[in-house]
């Protein structure tokens, strides 16, 4: 009995220092949120390395997946912006070609100036929205739904997984050193225990090949996204930039265009508004009490037939015998002389005037006649 006191002495003492060196190997915290984890050295590191790739390889997929929405979007706001302005150019240069101006062309020529400006402008625009989506849009959407991204987040999944397996075989194995413990040497209780440490060995064998494999390939696929989001963000900044650039000088063209055209319109006269003729010489005395006459524009005028004149210009009476008129005035001629008046009536006033005042009127609005007399 003495004998299998010692024995059984012996085999806790083991067991305890078994069980020691297991909670060396595996404690709490760790990848995939659990409580109870390798805590070697090297595979904590590996595990703590993973767990930042992911988290950095996952902010970029997000980030990559924003520009693309957002360049997504610029494309087809611009692509409106297109359209309004094609629409814009092609009005411009509908008023230019028709030119409908009756005192020069001036605004028609910048129109049509404008035009061809605005198509060019247009047309830029087109090739930076087209560069947005095939240098920036679509190279990013495949690095996001991409294979490489999603295979190295499987094994990082599979690792998580074996981490796991490996903490629950932990616990299997403690276990297993209690019952040998209270089993009084029972050699079947000793070979479970045997297979149980054996797995976890083989599990912490598996997790620490698979869990570098994992590390590699999130390295890797973190160096591809950073290096291809900012190669995209340098292309669409160049892609930008040139097209500023080219609607620059466009724009700096047509300022010249449209400069130019307003100096000729500012060196040029002004437009001259038309004055009556100087009035000729009042009629005498003789020429007031007796007037020969004379046919004035297509029509005659006999003492028996008046006609009905339009005043042109306004006329200030300079004597008595003579008749004040205002531009638009309708006047009845009674008479034209040969010195280049005439005699008429015009809102019940009676007398003479400069004919050249006056156009003659074969239709008139019966309310305009009712306002002579």
């Amino acid at each position: 009995m003495e004998a299998i006191r010692k024995q059984a002495t012996k085999l806790r003492e083991q067991v305890a220092r078994q069980q020691q060196a297991v909670f060396k190997q595996f404690g709490g915290g760790g990848y995939g949120g659990s409580d109870n984890v390798v805590t070697d050295e090297t595979e904590l590191m590996l595990h703590q390395k993973l767990e930042r790739l992911y988290i950095s390889t996952r902010a970029a997929k997000h980030y990559q997946r924003d520009i693309v929405r957002g360049v997504e979007g610029y494309i087809v706001t611009g692509s409106k912006q297109v359209e309004i302005g094609t629409k814009l150019s092609e009005d411009s240069r509908k008023y230019g070609v028709e030119n409908t101006c009756t005192s020069g062309n001036t605004l028609s020529r910048a129109a049509v100036n404008f035009s061809r400006a605005r198509v060019q402008m247009e047309k830029e625009r087109g090739n930076l929205l087209k560069s947005f989506g095939t240098q920036v849009a679509e190279p990013l959407r495949a690095m996001v739904m991409g294979a490489p991204l999603e295979d190295a987040r499987h094994l990082a999944q599979r690792y998580d997984r074996m981490r796991q397996e490996a903490e629950a075989q932990v616990i299997e194995v403690s276990k297993r050193q209690a019952k040998v413990m209270d089993g009084s040497g029972n050699p079947e209780l000793f070979a479970r225990l045997e297979a149980a440490e054996s797995k976890l060995q083989d599990l912490k064998s598996n997790m620490a090949i698979l869990g570098k494999e994992a590390a590699s390939a999130m390295a890797a696929v973190e160096a591809q996204q950073q290096n291809m989001t900012l190669q995209r963000l340098i292309s669409m900044i160049e892609s930008e930039r040139a097209y500023h650039q080219k609607v620059v000088e466009i724009l700096d063209h047509l300022e010249g265009e449209m400069v130019s055209e307003r100096q000729r319109i500012e060196a040029a006269p002004p437009p001259t508004m038309e004055t009556p003729p100087p009035p000729p010489p009042p009629p005498s005395y003789e020429q007031v009490n007796n007037t020969s006459t004379t046919p004035m524009q297509n029509g005659s005028n006999n003492g028996a037939h008046y006609f009905l004149g339009e005043a042109m210009f306004s006329y200030d009476a300079e004597s008595d015998v003579e008749l004040n008129l205002s531009s638009g005035d309708y006047v009845v001629i009674r008479k034209v002389s040969n010195n280049g008046w005439a005699e008429g009536e015009c809102k019940g006033k009676a007398g003479w005037f400069p004919v050249e005042y006056v156009e003659r009127r074969d239709r008139v609005l019966a309310s305009k006649v009712t306002q002579v007399f």
